[in-house]
């Protein structure tokens, strides 16, 4: 637990103590109830599993399914709209931000959601989806959408905002 919350304070330099961590940090709620539903879902208890990660999600807008594989020191930052899907498997070390989700494409029951590595980073917003398999070290930026298997120490980014040359009142406009 020490090792845990020692990993967050690392990663979030806005955190002051680890009593704020454990008290307001949504992730660590999330993945606390996570790992109880986890293990009920492991030993086939029917339901109780599916309402606890309900219950999660009603109180941290953070949706994990019972059946996600989730390594040491996992870390949702902020949270809110996360989705991980049944098939998931992530690593250890990994940190996600607001908005992303591990999803599937496909309904037919098998291995369908990616397979994180360690030391990952998936910023705001991003889309990893599909049975593909995210290297160790990977860094995926914000708004993101990965459907393809990307090898370790890569880094990926959506699209790069460009500088036009229209100014308005001292404001720079930005394309995407």
């Amino acid at each position: 637990m020490i090792e845990f919350l020692k990993s967050i304070k690392k990663r979030d330099p806005s955190v002051k103590s680890y009593l704020e961590i454990i008290l307001c940090f949504p992730g660590v709620h999330a993945l606390f109830l996570h790992r109880i539903a986890h293990f009920l879902y492991k030993i086939k208890l029917p339901l109780i599993p599916r309402i606890i990660s309900c219950i999660s999600r009603f109180f941290t807008g953070i949706e994990i399914h019972p059946g996600a594989q989730i390594g040491k020191n996992f870390f949702i930052d902020h949270g809110t709209g996360v989705v991980i899907g049944e098939t998931t498997i992530i690593g250890d070390n990994v940190t996600l931000y607001h908005g992303v989700t591990l999803g599937g494409r496909t309904s037919n029951a098998q291995k369908r959601h990616p397979t994180i590595g360690d030391n990952v980073y998936i910023g705001a917003g991003a889309k990893i989806l599909g049975n593909i398999k995210i290297g160790k070290n990977v860094k995926i930026g914000a708004g993101a959408i990965v459907i393809n298997d990307l090898e370790e120490q890569k880094t990926v980014v959506a699209s790069v905002a460009k500088e036009i040359n229209k100014i308005y009142e001292h404001k720079i406009e930005y394309h995407i």
